[in-house]
């Protein structure tokens, strides 16, 4: 089993920057990817960014590309996504998901295993 942690929501003004962490705990070792959703009310979740777990590999949104940036430290467990630049669209519920396997797509909820329960990021305008 594995376990997700979200932290590092909260609300900041457009143009701001925030990060957020998933502290994963349990079979580490068997997780291969992970990735960051997000789910604002009344939309589908969206797959934001994905991160290859001990590789190099990221992939992201192309509503986020250039703004946000996923990594990893290995020794921590941890995986962060730094949004920068955020705007009131950016606002939802943010989810980190983690897969035994590679996500086919990566975007589509129901490839991964694990789920984190989420912190909520909201930007004001």
């Amino acid at each position: 089993q594995v376990q997700l942690v979200e932290s590092g929501g909260g609300t900041v003004q457009a143009g701001g920057s925030l990060r957020l962490s998933c502290e994963v705990s349990g079979d580490t070792y068997s997780i291969k990817y992970a990735t960051w959703f997000r789910q604002a009310p009344g939309n589908q979740r969206e797959g934001v960014a994905l991160i290859h777990i001990g590789g190099s590999g990221t992939a992201y949104a192309d509503s986020v590309k250039g703004r946000f940036t996923v990594s990893q430290d290995l020794a921590k467990y941890t995986m962060y996504l730094q949004m920068n630049n955020l705007k009131p669209e950016d606002s939802a519920m943010y989810y980190c998901a983690a897969a035994l396997n590679y996500p086919l797509p990566w975007i589509r909820s129901a490839n991964y295993d694990f789920w984190g329960q989420g912190t909520q990021v909201t930007v004001s305008s």
